[in-house]
């Protein structure tokens, strides 16, 4: 890396590819970092490939330097103003579960028996004659 980046600097990049985890953006001719999906934007990305393509021009927040390893995290969204809240929910609608069913049966079904109340029956089931597989 010639010129230092730093956590916090915001840079002009260009997008050298995209996959279903992130984007990779060149800071420099010697420098790219990695813009995690969750990085995109506010709100929802199902499709990386809906907001991003090979060449696009972007601005991007340093989040991340690792020195050892080379690693730059970036961030589209930290460039960007946050939207209303009724906005990012209208952008995902969520859909509605059916409610599960109730089955109510008699008061000695309900609940859960401990093991200690079950194990006689099983031993009772165990040497029934009928219930025993041949």
């Amino acid at each position: 890396m010639s010129e230092k980046i730093e956590v916090g600097s915001v840079i002009k990049g260009k997008v050298t590819g995209v996959q279903p985890y992130g984007a990779f953006v060149s800071l420099n001719e010697n420098t790219q970092g990695l813009v995690h999906i969750s990085e995109v934007t506010h709100g929802f990305v199902k499709d990386i490939n809906e907001h991003l393509k090979v060449g696009d021009e972007v601005e991007v927040k340093v989040l991340s330097v690792d020195e050892a390893s080379g690693k730059i995290g970036l961030s589209i969204r930290a460039t960007q103003e946050a939207p209303a809240e009724a906005e990012v929910k209208a952008k995902k609608p969520r859909k509605p579960r059916p409610a599960a069913p109730i089955h109510v049966e008699s008061d000695a079904a309900q609940g859960f028996n401990t093991l200690k109340d079950k194990l006689q029956e099983w031993i009772d089931q165990s040497q029934r004659e009928d219930l025993i597989k041949k």
